[in-house]
C-alpha cells in the first residue's frame, strides 16, 4: 500500500512528460535513478552554500608573505593556488642586493608578482604584515 501512495505521488509530481510513462510502468530502476539524481543536486546546492559562508570568515593574525607557505596565502581574499604559488615562486627566486634583503618590503612589492594588480593589492593589504 505505501509503495502505491509513493509511486502516485511520483507520477504526479511528473505528469505530462515523456518520464511519466515510464514511472507509470514501474521501472524500479528508473525511479532509483531519478531519487539519487534530486538527492545530488540537493547535497550540491547545500555544499555551494556552505562555501559561501566560509568565504567570509577572519584571518587569526596577519600574515607575511615573505615566509608563509601557499596553503597559508590561500587564506587571502582573491588569492587563490595559482596566485598563491607565483608569489612563493617569486619568492624564491627572489636575489637579495644592497637595498633589499626580502622581496616583499611593502605591499606595493606585490606588484611585481605576476597575476596581482592594484584591486588585489587594496583587497588584501589589510591582512599582511611586513617584517
Amino acid at each position: 500500500m505505501r509503495q502505491l501512495l509513493t509511486r502516485q505521488k511520483t507520477i504526479r509530481l511528473f505528469a505530462g512528460t515523456p518520464f511519466c510513462d515510464r514511472l507509470q510502468n514501474g521501472n524500479p530502476f528508473i525511479i532509483v535513478v531519478s531519487a539519487a539524481v534530486l538527492l545530488s543536486i540537493g547535497f550540491a546546492a547545500s555544499s555551494f552554500s556552505e562555501c559561501r559562508q566560509s568565504y567570509g570568515m577572519e584571518l587569526d593574525s596577519l600574515i607575511n608573505p615573505n615566509n608563509t607557505p601557499a596553503a597559508s596565502l590561500v587564506r587571502l581574499p582573491g588569492i587563490g593556488m595559482q596566485r598563491a604559488r607565483a608569489i612563493v615562486a617569486y619568492r624564491e627566486s627572489f636575489v637579495a642586493d644592497e637595498t633589499s634583503n626580502q622581496p616583499f618590503e611593502t605591499i606595493n612589492d606585490l606588484k611585481k608578482v605576476r597575476g596581482i594588480g592594484p584591486k588585489t593589492i587594496q583587497d588584501i593589504g589589510k591582512w599582511l604584515k611586513f617584517e
